[in-house]
């Protein structure tokens, strides 16, 4: 998208910009981003039966035919738009509505409807998906395990083994899928205290049967193993266990040049690691909240609702009223995550009647998950977190000196500029693309008093992080990120001075790169000389647009 800017700023290709955010939305437990919705609902429409009506994920798993005589083998077989392996479900009935017709079974299949032996030219049953977890003796590694099917277990009682397991249902699937090279879909079980059913889903692509045996077990009765391998040329698998240890220990040989960044001003330490050379992050100083230039006026404080304790009846808390007559964030364990991205989001203030536990005031509670700054090799430094990070969390502010825009020196030899240009993309300026999620703005008029600044398409404010900032200024870019930028407002409601908070788009798991999109227009930088500037984009990302700016 096109995002003009006047020829003193385009001097400086390092402008950050909140407009055309990778925007996710939430639906039961959790985030996708809108492109990947639509792909769904697109396969969704075109492989559903006739008789089906669902098409929110909660319903996509509840019209299945319990004869599976309307299961569509052509979409199970191949892989489902939108999900790569390594992608979390953070409820079964989540998993269930994408993958498994089954919500008990561990093994998912395309039976034999109405007597018929094949269907589109293959052998039935066949075996879709498999839910691997603890209730199977299975010997599991990342690209190679055996299966053991537990048929012939006594499910009344203890769930021992008391008869033969044969070959038919599950074990004839997983037999037929070996003979003809049909890959069934992995899915692995663990404990997850953020979710809020206690287990994460993880996909782990597609595994080919390669091949089945018997064997006695210790009791004497015969069982049915089966080897599968996982198939080449998909999505490295982020394992939530195997590779979490497996950072860990090697950020143990990583070499620490500088325990924590903050110096204690954070409630965690943010230690930065650097395998390259001996060079620390340096050239500023660490603030945890934004300071004001000294020619910036900050309107005096907002008027509070007057909740007591908490926030929990949006029919009387006035700062509810103002995100469209209902709360933007929802309680999960550890915290509040935003349910969605608005145009601007209005938190509880210093007048409010609530407590600092509110969940109206979410974004001001401080950093909760442990990060880590990191050089890289041809990105600088960069930011990843230790902990997994659930969809719609708030991860950190963008802070650094507020400042008018039109009074910035030495642009071209900063990096961390970063527009506040809400109140452009809520208008749609320049391209820009407005969100969704109505709000109330009592800032309309406030904006048109001052001056019709506002009414530029650039910002009359921004944020400089060259001197003075936190860890958000060491977030890279992605075309595919991982965090979106949101607009709030808390102590007053100018929006041409809203704080910049970075949230999670997507369930982010532990030691994966935190991005967002700085959104650059594509040669629109032109440099001291005249000539346009290009730099190349090192995202690495599938639907890279190759050039940063």
């Amino acid at each position: 998208m096109v995002h003009s800017i006047d020829e003193q700023r385009r001097e400086s290709p390092r402008i950050k910009t909140i407009h055309a955010i990778k925007k996710p939305y939430y639906g039961d437990d959790k985030w996708r981003t809108v492109k990947d919705a639509g792909k769904d609902e697109e396969n969704e429409e075109r492989t559903r039966v006739s008789h089906s009506k669902q098409k929110s994920p909660r319903n996509m798993g509840k019209g299945v035919d319990k004869r599976n005589e309307n299961l569509n083998s052509e979409r199970k077989l191949c892989k489902v738009p939108g999900i790569q392996a390594g992608h979390r479900f953070y409820s079964r009935e989540e998993m269930v509505a994408y993958f498994h017709g089954d919500r008990l079974k561990g093994l998912n299949n395309v039976g034999l409807p109405r007597g018929k032996l094949e269907r589109n030219d293959y052998p039935l049953p066949l075996a879709m998906v498999m839910v691997i977890s603890g209730e199977h003796e299975d010997a599991d590694i990342p690209q190679e395990f055996v299966y053991t099917d537990k048929g012939g277990n006594n499910l009344l009682d203890n769930k021992d083994q008391v008869k033969n397991q044969i070959l038919c249902r599950g074990n004839l699937a997983l037999q037929n899928n070996s003979e003809q090279s049909i890959p069934v879909k992995v899915i692995r079980k663990f404990d997850c205290k953020r979710s809020s059913s206690g287990k994460v889903y993880r996909y782990d692509g597609l595994y080919k049967v390669n091949q089945f045996w018997l064997e006695k077990c210790n009791s004497g009765l015969t069982v049915l193993n089966y080897s599968l391998r996982r198939l080449p040329e998909q999505a490295e698998l982020k394992d939530q266990i195997h590779n979490a240890l497996l950072s860990k220990a090697s950020s143990k040989l990583s070499r620490f040049v500088c325990k924590d960044i903050s110096y204690g001003k954070e409630a965690i330490c943010i230690p930065a690691t650097n395998d390259y050379d001996d060079v620390a992050p340096a050239g500023f100083e660490y603030i945890t909240s934004i300071q004001v230039a000294k020619n910036v006026e900050i309107p005096l404080d907002s008027p509070g609702c007057n909740c007591k304790g908490s926030c929990n009846d949006r029919r009387s808390c006035s700062c509810a009223q103002l995100n469209g007559s209902d709360f933007p964030y929802v309680l999960h364990k550890g915290g509040g995550r935003l349910i969605k991205p608005k145009d601007v989001v209005f938190e509880c203030g210093p007048n409010c009647g609530c407590g600092p536990s509110c969940v109206n005031r979410t974004s001001q509670q401080g950093i909760k998950y442990h990060l880590e700054v990191y050089r890289t090799l041809n990105k600088g430094w960069a930011v990843r977190s230790r902990d997994s990070i659930p969809s719609g969390a708030p991860v950190t502010e963008y802070t650094g000196i507020l400042m008018k825009t039109d009074e910035l020196d030495n642009v071209s030899d900063n990096d961390y500029i970063f527009e506040i240009d809400c109140w452009q993309t809520m208008n749609e300026m320049d391209g820009r693309e407005r969100r969704l999620g109505d709000v109330s703005l009592p800032t309309k008029e406030l904006v048109k008093k001052n001056d019709n600044k506002s009414s530029e398409s650039v910002p009359e404010f921004c944020i400089d992080a060259g001197s003075f900032g936190n860890v958000a200024r060491f977030i890279n870019h992605s075309c595919e990120p991982n965090l979106f930028v949101q607009c709030i407002l808390s102590s007053h409601q100018d929006i041409r001075l809203a704080r910049v908070v970075l949230f999670a788009a997507d369930d982010i798991p532990a030691w994966e790169e935190l991005t967002y999109d700085y959104n650059y227009a594509l040669d629109s930088v032109i440099g001291l000389d005249g000539k346009v500037k290009s730099v190349p984009c090192h995202c690495g990302k599938a639907d890279c647009r190759k050039r940063l700016y």
